[in-house]
């Protein structure tokens, strides 16, 4: 499998939803518009089956004749997350449950339990007629099997009981699973398998955690049966990959990478005044991201599923979802997002959609085309950017971005922080508490200029410490709840051979069973960190922190903390970076750093302001790989620069101004613009207007 040495650019395409036949006119306008791939035909199983065992497959043959005609490439996609109304009707065991004995209702997607034996029989034979038709079609250049798997967990009794099956095989007895579990407490002590309770009214942590993982477990499988299915029809050169949503319950992203040959994944991003840098304020994250940062830390997730460059399956044209959220960008903002897309690994950018539809759930989800079908200003917007991308995709193709720290990503740490979450709003919890916990850094990271590799656990702890700490010299680990011995050790070895790691609330708390450990906390790091803490606290308010005497940090004005207080205890030779002003919690720094063999631990006891956060993180990483331009843009505060090493050794520089103000800055080295030639030299005036951005080549 091999991508082209481009950046594809493209849509989702739906002819079949068109309310009159212009596949002609259509696909002209995408090639006017420089698009070179289209994704079809994953959501209609009902056009592909009408009726059961009755196959009508020829009907996209007329639009991939005339994507190849036009030089446009093909991602075809299986069917299998909506299924067809007379699969529902004849075999309806096949419905999902999202309660024991309570089948889901259909009418949306997804509803189908698609471990069921008979969802399965029907799914490989819709799969293997649909890629054995296309296969040879010289336009498909790859497949998507499925779409945005992962959104049901599945309370069906065969799922059940095939989750307890897993546990016997896991555990071997039910005394084991007593004692893992702690089953003791409210009487929960299993007798025989046959006492497992269902899940629905589950109050306890332990199978909470083995719940969600095997869940994911099942997602994973799923997109690997598919993927070896269409493996067995597809050509050699054709990829498999299906689309990620990274917010869905049953996911687990780097699992699922691993089964597949490439990611792809859909950021969706708030526009307008949600794209200002400086951000204001601080919305909750969902499925759609709301702050710059927060798409540059979708793109960074979307890169560390497998720790290389991906395809970006969908983003939004326009408006996303509902009839209530109509933001179109303003004008730029659709040439931003792609290139910090791009600047962060992407090497696709599709849109969803096409056209906007005129029937349907999403009939707001605004394409590249509105109702009227005529183009308009989005479709300038777009045929703008698709002529930058046919002129610096071959540059940028296949590019590393660079990376100034790492930043840990757990997803078991995420769903034993769903289930008992440590942050709250009063008495309220707030299941997203890993995510705010992470989120506070990677933006606090982005707001002082610096580039970040999320890195998962498959993806660090089987590497030698020394080798990471020469790649990613700051690596910071908040959040990380589930642990084992070994990786805590590890990240001691990551210090000990040079590293500065940043430890965060909550690390180390727990054992692979959400179990909290009986140590002392930072469980196995207290005498590298020369911290420790057995008493902790929420906060309602935020708490001002200053610099105690000494300290080598300086803070900047104003710094605050929030949501938690971990009570630190120095034990060692650790410094006190920073003080709470509190009557109570002022006893306790808040901020502590300490030496340790070539590389140094600091530990945060808490979530500091965004300013505080980045500051903290330049002073932990001196050095920035973005050098001299990070300098440069440092007076502008709108202004962000990121780097990726390309194919041939060159650097290039992505840099984007997110405001309505002209900004100019002088070039700290001799650059060539990648979109149009032109050269510009070092100590030159860089001139970026409102919400522009630049594409520079160093050398």
């Amino acid at each position: 499998m091999t991508l082209p040495p481009k950046v594809l650019f493209g849509a989702a395409y739906y002819h079949e939803y068109q309310p009159s036949p212009r596949l002609e006119t259509d696909l002209d306008l995408m090639v006017e518009a420089g698009f070179s791939v289209i994704r079809v035909g994953e959501s209609v199983w009902s056009t592909w089956e009408p009726e059961e065992g009755r196959l009508d497959l020829e009907w996209l043959a007329p639009v991939l004749d005339g994507a190849h005609e036009r030089g446009l490439s093909v991602i075809l996609g299986t069917p299998t997350y909506a299924v067809p109304m007379w699969l529902a009707r004849r075999y309806p065991e096949i419905a999902g449950e999202r309660r024991t004995g309570e089948r889901s209702g259909w009418g949306a997607r997804q509803e189908a339990n698609f471990t069921h034996a008979a969802f399965r029989f029907h799914a490989e034979r819709v799969v293997r007629a649909v890629v054995a038709r296309y296969a040879d079609h010289p336009a498909v250049i790859g497949y998507q099997v499925d779409n945005e798997p992962g959104n049901e967990i599945f309370h069906n009794h065969d799922v059940f009981e095939r989750f307890v099956d897993e546990l016997r095989e896991t555990y071997g007895d039910v005394e084991t699973l007593n004692r893992e579990w702690g089953l003791t407490y409210w009487s929960h002590r299993l007798s025989t398998w046959a006492d497992l309770w269902t899940p629905d009214n589950n109050a306890q942590p332990q199978y909470d955690l083995a719940w969600r993982r095997f869940q994911a477990s099942l997602t994973t499988e799923l997109i690997e049966w598919q993927a070896d299915l269409v493996r067995t029809l597809a050509r050699p050169e054709q990829f498999v990959m299906t689309c990620l949503s990274y917010d869905r319950p049953a996911l687990e992203d780097d699992a699922v990478g691993a089964v597949l040959d490439v990611t792809a994944g859909n950021p969706y991003y708030r526009v307008q005044d949600h794209l200002a840098v400086p951000a204001t304020g601080d919305p909750e994250q969902k499925w759609f991201t709301t702050g710059t940062w927060a798409m540059y830390r979708t793109a960074d997730r979307m890169y560390s599923t497998r720790q290389e460059p991906f395809l970006v399956t969908e983003t939004a044209a326009a408006s996303i979802w509902g009839s209530n959220l109509n933001e179109a960008p303003y004008d730029g903002q659709l040439r931003q997002a792609a290139w910090a897309l791009v600047a962060r690994g992407a090497q696709m950018v599709e849109y969803w959609h096409w056209h906007t539809l005129h029937y349907g759930t999403e009939t707001y989800w605004g394409g590249v085309l509105p109702h009227s079908q005529q183009p308009g200003r989005i479709y300038e917007q777009v045929a703008e950017l698709g002529a930058e991308l046919a002129a610096a995709g071959p540059v940028v193709a296949g590019a590393v971005p660079e990376a100034d720290l790492g930043i840990v990503y757990d997803n078991a740490s995420k769903w034993a922080m769903a289930f008992q979450p440590p942050l709250g709003d009063d008495t309220e919890p707030l299941p997203r508490s890993y995510e705010m916990i992470v989120d506070a850094y990677y933006r606090g990271a982005f707001e002082a200029g610096l580039q970040v590799r999320v890195v998962h656990p498959r993806h660090l702890f089987d590497r030698p410490a020394a080798e990471v700490a020469a790649e990613l010299p700051t690596l910071v680990v908040a959040g990380f709840y589930v642990t084992t011995d070994a990786q805590l050790d590890w990240l001691d070895a990551y210090a000990e051979a040079g590293g500065h790691l940043v430890l965060g609330i909550r690390t180390g708390y727990a054992d692979t069973e959400a179990r909290a450990r009986l140590d002392v906390k930072p469980s196995r790091l207290t005498e590298a960190a020369g911290v420790m803490y057995d008493e902790f606290s929420n906060l309602q308010v935020r708490l001002p922190v200053v610099a105690p005497t000494g300290s080598s940090f300086v803070v900047p004005e104003g710094a605050t903390a929030g949501r938690w207080v971990d009570g630190l205890k120095v034990v060692g030779d650790a410094e006190p970076l920073l003080e709470y002003v509190h009557p109570h919690f002022g006893r306790w720094p808040a901020v502590t750093s300490a030496a340790r063999g070539a590389g140094r631990v600091t530990y945060v006891g808490t979530l500091l302001d965004p300013t505080t956060t980045g500051s903290l993180l330049r002073w932990a990483t001196p050095a920035r790989a973005a050098g001299e331009w990070s300098d440069a843009a440092a007076a502008h505060p709108s202004v962000t620069v990121s780097g990726a090493t390309l194919t041939d050794g060159r650097t290039v520089r992505y840099v984007h101004n997110w405001s309505w103000e002209t900004v100019s800055f002088v070039a700290p080295r001799d650059v060539s613009d990648a979109v149009d030639g032109r050269a510009l030299a070092a100590g030159e005036t860089l001139e970026l207007g409102a919400w522009d951005v630049r594409v520079l080549v160093e050398g």
